[in-house]
């Protein structure tokens, strides 16, 4: 099984601060992994590092077999799905949600004079029907609501068959019925066994889908533990992840905590 991540002491120090602190962590093909801890624990400067958007200060972050200082970023990237706020808030509110999508194949954000086959917006379409907003294609990005934004977004993450999707907090801002339709989505996604492998990035138990298998806890840019997400994602890790006594209940592949 080949290493799609391959982190080795990997650090991030802005002034006196270490956002990330000495991370060692490997993903491997097939597996998903969801990341977790407090705010300020890491978790979305983790996920640059991973999609190539960050260098590490010190230690060697692999990807895809490439070593983040050695390789084009902009050759690495069109490989990593990502769907991110920071992302999100590159597109232009006017552009379609095609488009939106379609712009992924030459990894930009914004139609401007680039040329796409029509296998392309075919492809882009099929991704908006996968995730339930193929309706949507002719509206703007900015007129959809934010359970909207977010399937567009992995839509656009897929567009490029990538060998790693990586979504930060995919779940964030939606209300109930849109979470638990995600959760549904990326669980169907997870266990098909022709997807990438996918890292997630949460702050809620609750988001994770069934058919994850490894889990990251971290807690100020360190890591607490990581592993097969049965053997991580207990009480004991998780009260030391988040400093606060839980109790964690785990039924029918869902997971959910409260304070003890």
């Amino acid at each position: 099984m080949n290493v799609v991540l391959d982190f080795a002491g990997v650090s991030v120090i802005r002034g006196r601060k270490a956002l990330v602190d000495g991370v060692d962590w490997q993903v491997k093909e097939g597996e998903r992994w969801v990341v977790m801890g407090p705010n300020g624990a890491g978790k979305t400067t983790l996920l640059q590092l991973a999609g190539g958007r960050l260098h590490p200060t010190r230690g060697t972050a692999g990807i895809l077999g490439e070593v983040l200082g050695s390789v084009d970023v902009f050759e690495l990237r069109p490989r990593i799905g990502l769907a991110s706020a920071a992302l999100a808030a590159q597109i232009p509110a006017h552009e379609t949600v095609l488009d939106v999508v379609v712009t992924a194949s030459y990894g930009v954000t914004g139609r401007w004079r680039e040329q796409y086959e029509k296998l392309d917006e075919r492809r882009a379409f099929a991704l908006l029907d996968q995730w339930g907003v193929s309706t949507l294609m002719n509206r703007t990005f900015g007129s959809l609501s934010e359970g909207e934004r977010k399937r567009v977004q992995i839509a656009r993450a897929l567009m490029t068959d990538p060998e790693l999707l990586m979504l930060d907090e995919p779940g964030a801002g939606l209300d109930l019925a849109g979470r638990e339709d995600l959760v549904a989505r990326l669980s169907e996604l997870a266990r098909d066994e022709e997807s990438p492998a996918m890292v997630l990035v949460t702050h809620h138990l609750e988001e994770v889908p069934p058919g994850f298998t490894h889990a990251l806890l971290l807690n100020a840019g360190s890591v607490v533990v990581g592993g097969p997400i049965e053997e991580v994602l207990t009480e004991e890790n998780l009260s030391a992840a988040f400093e606060l006594p839980l109790s964690v209940s785990h039924t029918n592949g869902r997971y959910t905590a409260i304070a003890r």
